[in-house]
């Protein structure tokens, strides 16, 4: 079966407070995005590649393609203002096949590693979804509705913080947006979501992620990055 990473470079990017968005800002004299694009292009599990880019970006993209060897990359799709545009841009793409498995990593996770794209992967040979996803260290609070007091505080032996690669049957995936496009109050941050609420049925599997796969949403979070590849 074919397996197809989809890197999500859509985004804006706004809380940077950048002229780019976050994928596009270099990172130890690269841009962001050529972390992730690379660690998949190396993976031996990884048999094609597709980049989707907001439209108003295309021409950085391309001059950043123009300077790279990337053998896997067979498709570069535009993005829309939401996330779940991005993805249903490379499930269009995908439209032709009758079965895949489809990776999906935002390019803002640039140490995203082999061990766990393998652990993605293998996870796939059991569940029809999975996500990466780790413990929290902090306790977690619910606030009531005027979010000034606490609801609840669940146990957080119970509780993870999700990251990325989400991986998917694309038949699963493709059925949960099929089912969500009918919903008039749709929303989603993430593809695991999707499944979560419009195939309630259908189990999500968790792999083991790190805390060095985290996502750059603020200023501070670059400087962190580049301290760690120091």
């Amino acid at each position: 079966m074919k397996t197809i990473a989809v890197i999500l470079a859509g985004g804006a990017g706004n809380r940077m407070h950048s002229a780019l968005p976050k994928q596009f800002l270099e990172l130890a004299g690269k841009p962001v995005i050529t972390y992730s694009i690379n660690a998949f292009e190396q993976h031996p599990g990884i048999d094609e590649i597709a980049v989707v880019i907001h439209p108003a970006y295309m021409d950085v993209w391309e001059k950043i393609a123009a300077t790279h060897q990337w053998k896997k990359i067979n498709k570069v799709l535009e993005g829309g203002d939401e996330r779940s545009d991005s993805t249903l841009a490379a499930l269009q793409a995908c439209a032709g096949l009758s079965e895949a498995h489809i990776l999906f990593h935002d390019a803002a996770r640039p140490f995203v590693n082999q061990r766990i794209i393998s652990d993605t992967l293998q996870a796939l040979e059991q569940f029809k979804a999975v996500t990466v996803a780790i413990p929290t260290a902090d306790t977690i609070l619910q606030t009531d509705n005027t979010q000034t007091t606490i609801a609840r505080i669940p146990s957080r032996a119970f509780l993870r913080r999700m990251q990325t690669p989400q991986g998917f049957h694309l038949s699963v995936i493709s059925r949960a947006y099929a089912l969500a496009a009918d919903d008039p109050y749709f929303q989603a941050t993430d593809d695991c979501g999707v499944v979560h609420k419009y195939l309630p049925n259908e189990k999500i599997g968790l792999v083991e992620g790190e805390e060095n796969n985290f996502k750059i949403t603020w200023p501070e979070d670059l400087q962190r990055m580049e301290g760690l590849l120091k």
